[in-house]
């Protein structure tokens, strides 16, 4: 498997990634929020084509999608990890944790200071996530505080990186 940016021709491939991945999520929606979500993060100015990477096999057959956009914490830069999907007869075979390792390194290459993210607490603890409240961070939903909103401090982080952790606009019309 070969993880890569995204390109533009890999739209339809991401679509369908996305739609089977969160089908069981979403079963009866004609359409997975996350499919909606990429296509205006694209269109949106937190969007980080460096950061927006595809999982593909030898046979040309993308797997999985992960982006990380620009979101902030009190105004200074941080990243937004999600949506994350990988088609469903290839999960549980690494496709998302070599998707997982390859953005966060990415990020810390680009010195990233901050990925955060609302998710599962058993999966990504695996990848140095832990509550934001751990670093100081909060989210700006009260419904999100909690567990699932978990943070992964690279190494550029700055311990000074602290408060509340706004997503880029296309998550808010979820």
């Amino acid at each position: 498997m070969l993880i890569r940016r995204e390109r533009p021709v890999d739209t339809d491939a991401i679509d369908a990634i996305h739609r089977a991945a969160f089908a069981s999520v979403t079963p009866d929606a004609t359409e997975p929020a996350e499919v909606g979500l990429v296509h205006a993060l694209r269109a949106s100015e937190a969007w980080l084509p460096a950061l927006t990477l595809v999982a593909e096999e030898p046979t040309g057959t993308l797997t999985g999608h992960v982006c990380l956009t620009r979101g902030d914490v009190a105004g200074r830069p941080a990243l937004a990890l999600g949506p994350i999907g990988v088609l469903p007869d290839r999960q549980r075979t690494g496709v998302g944790g070599a998707l997982m390792h390859a953005a966060l390194g990415a990020a810390d290459a680009l010195d990233e200071q901050l990925v955060v993210l609302l998710g599962h607490t058993g999966y990504y603890p695996r990848f140095g996530f832990v509550p934001t409240a751990d670093l100081g961070v909060e989210p700006d939903v009260a419904e999100w505080a909690g567990p699932h909103f978990q943070a992964r401090a690279l190494d550029a982080h700055d311990p000074s990186l602290r408060g509340v952790f706004r997503y880029p606009a296309p998550f808010y019309a979820l």
